[in-house]
């Protein structure tokens, strides 16, 4: 019944009792963690409040979560379970009064069954009203008008413990085009938030068939992702564990087979169990996504809590670039814009595309632009070595760093014309 459901506590504040919950923007390095595979039923009085759970319904942390919309509130509600069995949530608008919403949930108390959680919006700001909710066991309460975020906040808050680790984020980083050396960018990247933001970490390589990542960091490790991909029965996290190797204290390693012996054609979900275990224990996962278009590859960016898109400085790069951006922008509305960064770029006697014009393009800037370095990126590849590895103060490890910071959420990002982006930009002027 409700009163089984998971109280959630509201802050008081001053002459306002109940803080409200809404936002009109999700927050910059707000992390909410999924919403597990759970049915979700919403019964709306107004068009307005269901059009925003139909959106929360749609956005990547739900997208586990099966949610279905009708109108009607608590008393719809308490109807539609006189005789079947009631959902993981039951979402209740209310435009009515106090005592008049009590009693409408008291009506549904009588047919909820064991474990069914209760998250109500109201427009009542009043924490006498709050306190009542909470002592019928109300899981969560907010006040309207609400946004997309703060359903998906709620729902997905109701399945994360207080005392539980935080779940991890996944940070993915893909390529533009092939060989734009978005692997060793994706590879540099988890080194620095290893070693510089010790953080514990893992670099999971998805090019099963050609991934570079057990050269790069010079593992040859006898498992990997391919052992997970391919035992979707034995996943769990002692399972996955086993399969990393050690790189560093804080860095560790799911490795591709980059063989040939058999085919990698996958499901869209072929992946979810290994991220999800991977989530589970490590603060940062980092999936180094290959370059092809496939609904694997398409659900792993779209679901991923931070972007980084890596692209050289020519017209189909430039095409491609604007196109996953756009894309991921459509597919995921509640969350910040992919980033993405320029590599290889002022290589002799090429004719380039600006830094100037792919940030007009893309309308917005690149986080880093990485200059054409074959030396030092050559000998930290046959070395398999990182970067700073080879020259720790080089401004290229400097750049890493930056991306580890922002991918993070650990700094801001300072998208201005100085510094190397500036100069850049003045020499193809």
């Amino acid at each position: 019944m409700i009163k089984h459901a998971q109280q959630v506590a509201l802050a008081e504040t001053g002459d306002n009792p109940v803080a409200p919950a809404t936002s009109a923007e999700p927050a910059i390095e707000e992390h909410i963690a999924p919403a597990p595979r759970i049915s979700v039923q919403a019964f709306c009085e107004t068009v307005e409040t269901a059009a925003i759970v139909q959106a929360a319904g749609e956005d990547r942390r739900m997208a586990k979560a099966h949610v279905k919309i009708q109108m009607g509130g608590a008393t719809a509600a308490a109807e539609a379970y006189r005789n079947s069995p009631t959902p993981n949530v039951i979402l209740i608008e209310s435009e009515s009064r106090a005592e008049e919403l009590l009693a409408s949930l008291d009506m549904l108390a009588e047919v909820c069954d064991p474990g069914t959680r209760v998250v109500v919006i109201s427009a009542i700001n009043d924490v006498v009203f709050y306190r009542e909710l909470t002592r019928r066991g109300i899981s969560d309460y907010l006040i309207a008008p609400v946004g997309t975020i703060d359903v998906v906040r709620g729902i997905c808050g109701l399945f994360s413990q207080p005392d539980a680790k935080p779940v991890g984020r996944v940070i993915a980083v893909v390529g533009a085009k092939g060989g734009v050396g978005s692997s060793t960018i994706a590879h540099n990247i988890g080194w620095a938030i290893a070693r510089d933001l010790a953080l514990d970490s893992v670099v999971t390589d998805l090019d099963l068939a050609f991934g570079t990542a057990g050269l790069d960091f010079n593992q040859d490790p006898p498992q990997g992702i391919a052992d997970a991909v391919f035992s979707p029965d034995r996943i769990d996290t002692g399972f996955v564990d086993r399969l990393l190797s050690k790189c560093t204290d804080h860095l560790s390693l799911l490795a591709a087979p980059a063989t040939l012996d058999r085919v990698y054609d996958f499901n869209a979900d072929a992946f979810d169990g290994v991220l999800d275990a991977l989530r589970t224990n490590i603060p940062c996962v980092l999936l180094d996504v290959p370059h092809q278009w496939t609904a694997w590859t398409k659900r792993l960016l779209v679901s991923a809590d931070e972007i980084l898109v890596v692209a050289s400085p020519d017209l189909a790069n430039l095409r491609n670039a604007k196109n996953i951006v756009d894309m991921l922008k459509s597919a995921r509305p509640n969350d910040r814009r992919p980033y993405y960064c320029l590599n290889q770029v002022g290589v002799p006697k090429r004719p380039e595309i600006t830094p100037g014009d792919f940030a007009k393009a893309l309308e917005d800037e690149p986080v880093i632009v990485v200059p054409f370095e074959p030396q030092l990126f050559g000998t930290a590849a046959n070395n398999g070595q990182m970067i700073a590895e080879i020259s720790a103060g080089h401004k290229t490890a400097e750049m890493f760093l930056q991306l580890a910071q922002v991918l993070t959420g650990r700094a801001e990002v300072k998208r201005s014309r100085g510094g190397l982006l500036g100069r850049l930009m003045k020499r193809k002027a």
